[in-house]
């Protein structure tokens, strides 16, 4: 089938849905490509790329519509371009079901089939196709940058001969994909980050990446992320007051706040009020990701930057993702080759509509003339982080003393069992072996048992840099072992030549892991 892209109308949007390489991968599949002339530029692909790639590029817009039988676009269509659809057509766009009611019937009268890319269901096998995920990434990454080039400071602390200069505070309200990008960002850059999310099993996440999850004393029955698409859902009043204290708390202490909190089908929630923004510090910024579905910050004036009477910059832009043209383009074009992929099979340009497909039925708005949003649930449960294991129960000093006395009992127990097992097999060996190869077994037996007590006892985050101490106690081994291969009797000659062959495993090896775990500190 023939695929094409025309030219984004929507003023400032700069991305593109096909990329050369993308058209690549298409033509694998089967099917032909177009491309309206100049609608990669903006993204930095020309003409010249596509035809290069094997694709036609078609001077207008309207003579692309109707060449093709699957377009594939960026924002939401227009009513002028919905016109342009048939029941041949199959358009995959952001659509925006959830506020597009007369999209939906302009595209259900048409009888076309229109696939919403923010509908793609949070399951595993759809993560390739997560536009949603793909733009909130480089919309998180980018708040950061964007809130640096307004803020008037570092954001790493510095000691210089000229005095001492702190790290910037950074709050990331939300620890979904865009709030985890900007946190990583901003550890990287330097600044004292923290984080917080209605999901306190995100906690974990956040803590890996070098920020602090802010914790609310505030009882509530968890959220099951599976039953909400993996999204957080509305909280109660309660939790919102007492969260809403939280902020109020932090507030004059934070100079960068970054807000990602959505909730599906709703307007944005507000979280940092009016009264917080007049408690931060001048040269304050905060930077509204959600500023598109109304803000989370009182204030917001989508896809304008304004700076409040006590000096605080309040950025709404709505074009993160546009502002990095090129990657957003080939992460976008990638989520949509990918559902051309689950649309065609049997890879012979071919599309196959399979209703029962739990991603391409979730993605459906409409089809066939009839309007399939919303979706029912997917049979595969959505992505959802684990629940935190609950903490264990705080003992007593005397409970922790009944259980180290128990463990103590249990573990002279185990030893005095095995120099028991140990005695009875020298005591049987020594009646069947010369006196002289005794004495120096008993002295292996013995070394082996007093080598196992030390190392099984070691904590096993310092088995790696004892190789390294270990190395001088098999040097000595090896010096033992030369010693006695002189010796007459052919048993200790072979127990000699196994001393030098294991303890010269272990010098070998302990140096080399010593040698790698050192490089892994090394700058390359």
């Amino acid at each position: 089938m023939k695929i094409g892209t025309p030219k984004e109308v929507f003023e400032g949007e700069n991305r593109v849905a096909m990329t050369p390489d993308s058209a690549a991968q298409l033509q694998k599949l089967g099917h032909e490509c177009y491309v309206e002339a100049g609608a990669g530029s903006a993204a930095g692909f020309t003409d010249d790329a596509y035809e290069a790639a094997g694709v036609t590029v078609v001077k207008t817009a309207a003579a692309l519509w109707k060449e093709v039988d699957i377009i594939a676009k960026v924002r939401q269509p227009t009513e002028t371009e919905l016109k342009r659809l048939n029941k041949d057509k199959t358009l995959i766009s952001f659509f925006n079901p959830a506020g597009n009611e007369e999209g939906m019937e302009l595209a259900k009268s048409k009888g076309a089939t229109v696939i919403a890319m923010e509908m793609v269901p949070r399951i595993s096998r759809a993560q390739k196709m997560d536009a949603l995920s793909s733009m909130a990434n480089i919309a998180g990454y980018r708040a950061v940058i964007e809130a640096g080039n307004n803020f008037g400071r570092f954001f790493t602390g510095q000691v210089t001969a000229a005095g001492k200069v702190p790290p910037a505070r950074v709050l990331v309200v939300g620890a979904g994909v865009a709030g985890l990008a900007a946190i990583g960002t901003s550890t990287s850059l330097g600044a004292v980050t923290l984080a917080f999310d209605v999901r306190p099993e995100v906690a974990e996440q956040v803590e890996s990446m070098g920020a602090e999850f802010v914790y609310l004393d505030f009882e509530e029955e968890q959220q099951d992320g599976s039953a909400t698409g993996g999204y957080a859902s509305v909280s109660s009043p309660e939790f919102r007051e007492a969260q809403l204290a939280k902020f109020r708390e932090l507030a004059p202490d934070i100079d960068i706040v970054i807000t990602t909190a959505l909730i599906p089908n709703r307007e944005a929630p507000k979280l940092w009020l009016e009264d917080m923004v007049k408690a931060m510090k001048p040269g304050s910024v905060i930077v509204d990701l959600a500023a598109e579905r109304g803000g989370n910050v009182e204030g917001t004036v989508p896809d304008e930057k304004v700076v409040t009477d006590n000096g605080v910059t309040i950025i709404g832009y709505t074009d993160f993702p546009s502002r990095m043209a090129t990657q957003s383009s080939a992460l976008y074009a990638t989520n949509i080759r990918h559902m051309m992929t689950d649309l065609t099979p049997e890879k012979d340009g071919v599309v196959d509509h399979d209703m029962d497909d739990d991603v391409i039925r979730g993605a459906t708005v409409t089809h066939k003339g009839e309007i399939t949003w919303p979706p029912p649930p997917p049979k595969v449960a959505a992505i959802a982080a684990q629940k935190p294991k609950e903490k264990p129960k705080e003992l007593t000093p005397e409970e922790k003393r009944e259980q180290e006395i128990a463990a103590f009992k249990k573990e002279t127990k185990n030893q005095v069992t095995l120099l028991a097992v140990g005695g009875a097999l020298i005591l049987l060996a020594g009646l069947f072996t010369p006196a002289s190869f005794m004495q120096h077994f008993v002295v292996f037996v013995l070394s082996v048992f007093v080598g196992f007590q030390v190392i099984w006892n070691v904590s096993h985050s310092l088995h790696t840099p004892l190789m390294a101490v270990t190395n001088a106690i098999s040097s000595i081994i090896i010096l033992g072992a030369l010693m006695q291969i002189g010796s007459g009797s052919w048993l200790v000659i072979l127990l000699a030549a196994l001393s030098v062959f294991m303890a010269g495993i272990n010098i070998f090896g302990g140096f080399l892991v010593t040698r790698r775990m050192l490089a892994m500190f090394q700058k390359s």
